[in-house]
């Protein structure tokens, strides 16, 4: 298939790429830089840079690849901005969607997150409604999370994948991430503020190593439309997991902390196995250590 990638240098577009080309795939991915544009060549892929802000700009490249198939990976994870991430949710959706049916692609995959569920006391499933009753700033980040969802849903053919929280490679959950850095008491970058899940408290999380993310991104070219949750099988309270993670960065282990929000509640994945995804990696408590 001809695919196009738009995000082919984030944390889960690099491995995504290279699964891709490896699975005999015509691949073009964009990236923001000239720098990102030569590391997406080097994968063997073609490489295309792209603001996803320039509507014009993204029509045109979407219909030059014409691709079968679009994939959303873009974020802006990398510089810790929530504020830049919804509006590249809402704004770069909107225009990638747009170009893509200008182009008369009817297929899409897209990137989007585990823990925009509303409150409850077990693992979020698929049927579970976002919380659009969240308060603010949690209602940016659902809001942004919406828009995309409700966006990708005009193609014909769309998946949407609720990632966990991503660890390893390219994320702030690896040695020499944020998190890392946080868990050794350096909290001088601005990003360091939204770690607030580096407390090890009550609070449920659900993780995926990125490169099972990414695998799981390539099996969802042959998926039926609909949302699935890719995390791995263990949902945890920052109590359990905060420790192994500590532990893994040899760090100092943060006290307990009794408490958390309604909402974090992780969320499970038995949809995903039921299509045949088996992750890598099952739990956090094997995938911290790589």
């Amino acid at each position: 298939m001809r695919i196009f990638v738009a995000g082919g240098t984030g944390a889960i577009g690099r491995p995504l790429v290279a699964a891709l080309v490896e699975a005999g795939h015509v691949v073009t991915g964009t990236s923001r830089s000239a720098a990102g544009v030569e590391s997406v060549r080097a994968l063997g892929a073609e490489g295309v840079r792209l603001d996803v802000f320039d509507a014009e700009a993204v029509a045109r490249v979407v219909a030059d690849a014409a691709p079968d198939v679009v994939i959303h990976q873009l974020t802006a994870l990398s510089g810790g901005a929530p504020a830049e991430n919804s509006r590249i949710r809402e704004v770069g959706t909107r225009h990638l969607v747009d170009a893509a049916r200008r182009a008369g692609v009817e297929r899409i995959v897209a990137q989007s997150i585990s823990w925009a569920y509303a409150p409850g006391e077990e693992p979020a499933d698929e049927a579970v409604p976002l919380d659009v009753e969240a308060d603010l700033p949690r209602a940016r980040t659902v809001a942004g999370v919406r828009a995309l969802e409700e966006a990708v849903a005009e193609l014909p053919h769309h998946v949407v994948l609720r990632y966990g929280l991503l660890y390893g490679p390219g994320t702030w959950y690896r040695r020499g991430g944020l998190a890392d850095a946080v868990l050794h008491g350096d909290t001088s970058d601005p990003a360091a503020g939204f770690m607030a899940t580096l407390v090890a408290n009550d609070a449920v999380s659900s993780f995926v190593h990125v490169e099972d993310a990414a695998q799981a991104t390539v099996e969802a070219l042959e998926w039926p439309t609909g949302t699935v949750n890719i995390v791995d099988d263990e949902p945890a309270p920052g109590r359990e997991w905060v420790p192994v993670l500590a532990a893994a960065f040899g760090a100092p282990t943060p006290g307990p902390v009794p408490g958390r929000a309604g909402w974090e509640r992780g969320a499970a994945n038995g949809f995903a196995r039921s299509l045949g995804w088996k992750p890598r990696y099952a739990s956090w408590r094997t995938g911290f250590g790589v």
